[in-house]
């Protein structure tokens, strides 16, 4: 590869920061405020708990995806292809970071394509909303698709992570009528999501009047990337900027009953601050259709593909073990249960 473009710098920036330094948002994910009623007789038998969901057509064995994460640089192709690899092994959806630097810089395509190692699991293209005010448009999106033999795309949103770069994208005007556009032009599913500061109502009732067929809340509890920003401050003034956004966003669990209200029909994803099998199905209890990570698998993958296939089999296995607690046989069972809150 040559020289990285200054998104993949940026992209490097960020993976050494999320790996080296707590960049812990200063919110929880309130999902602590919830827990499920414990079932002495289940009336159920362990291994014939069904943890299987329809996505897009697609059987998955159960309600878990790798977030989005990188791409763009030789350290994230590695993290990238492990990931793919215990994603295949399992038959979980995974999502490629921002493809914005491939754009910029075609040899850094080969970073993002997972296809050669699972072949048959949903992988999701991605790109920033915000780039369709700055030229991208239709072709761009099925480009990055296309170049990852993508089942869907992800369009994210992250105007707070913007307005906190120096060299930040901020002209989030009259994106709603471009995403609209690209769900009517674009052959696969489009999925919005936010990176960590959650979906609103309003933004959410938007994206749903504007056709998407997915969202992601994306909560606040998880990574906060104003405190990566902070980081990667080149001034006093911009880290202390960056700095005191540390308590912003919409909590998880609270970004998860807010949207559904309004967006009772679609997929509904959980991500931002989930660390385990039970927060997964806590959040498919408050309403989220399956649940998302990227910090916790960022980690292992690091270390090795063989580690990150320990992770996701211990949360697919807590999903089964807390079903079985609280004597939920199915996800559908498990939707429907009412958590007890605590104040």
């Amino acid at each position: 590869m040559s020289e990285p473009s200054p998104t993949g710098k940026r992209k490097s920036d960020h993976i050494r920061i999320n790996i080296e330094e707590d960049v812990r948002s200063g919110l929880s994910t309130g999902l602590e405020r919830y827990s499920f009623v414990h079932q002495a007789l289940p009336e159920l038998d362990l291994n014939e708990i069904d943890l299987s969901l329809t996505l897009f057509g697609h059987t998955l064995p159960a309600p878990l995806f790798i977030s989005s994460m990188t791409g763009g640089t030789p350290q994230a192709a590695e993290i990238n292809r492990r990931l793919a690899q215990a994603a295949q092994e399992l038959g979980i959806p995974i999502g490629v970071g921002s493809q914005r630097a491939a754009l910029e810089d075609p040899s850094s395509r080969e970073t993002y394509q997972l296809r050669d190692i699972a072949p048959d699991i949903l992988i999701f293209a991605n790109l920033g909303a915000v780039q369709l005010n700055y030229g991208f448009g239709i072709q761009e999106c099925r480009e990055v698709v296309d170049m990852v033999d993508a089942n869907a795309l992800i369009l994210h949103l992250n105007p707070l992570q913007e307005a906190l770069q120096p060299e930040g994208e901020i002209r989030f005007a009259g994106l709603t009528e471009k995403i609209g556009h690209i769900c009517t032009a674009l052959d696969v599913p489009v999925i919005v999501k936010e990176v960590g500061w959650g979906l609103s109502q309003k933004a959410a009732q938007a994206l749903i009047e504007a056709g998407v067929s997915a969202l992601d809340v994306a909560g606040a509890g998880g990574t906060s990337w104003s405190e990566v920003e902070m980081h990667r401050a080149k001034s006093d003034q911009q880290r202390a900027l960056a700095a005191s956004f540390i308590n912003w966003g919409i909590p998880t669990a609270e970004s998860i009953q807010r949207v559904r209200e309004v967006a009772p029909d679609i997929p509904l994803f959980a991500s931002g601050g989930l660390r385990t099998g039970i927060d997964i199905a806590k959040c498919i209890g408050l309403g989220a259709t399956m649940g998302g990570l990227a910090s916790p698998f960022l980690k292992a993958a690091n270390h090795s593909a063989e580690r990150t296939l320990e992770v996701m089999r211990r949360m697919i296995k807590e999903i089964q073990v807390t079903m079985f607690a609280a004597g939920a046989s199915d996800l559908t069972s498990l939707a429907e249960i009412t958590l007890r809150t605590t104040t």
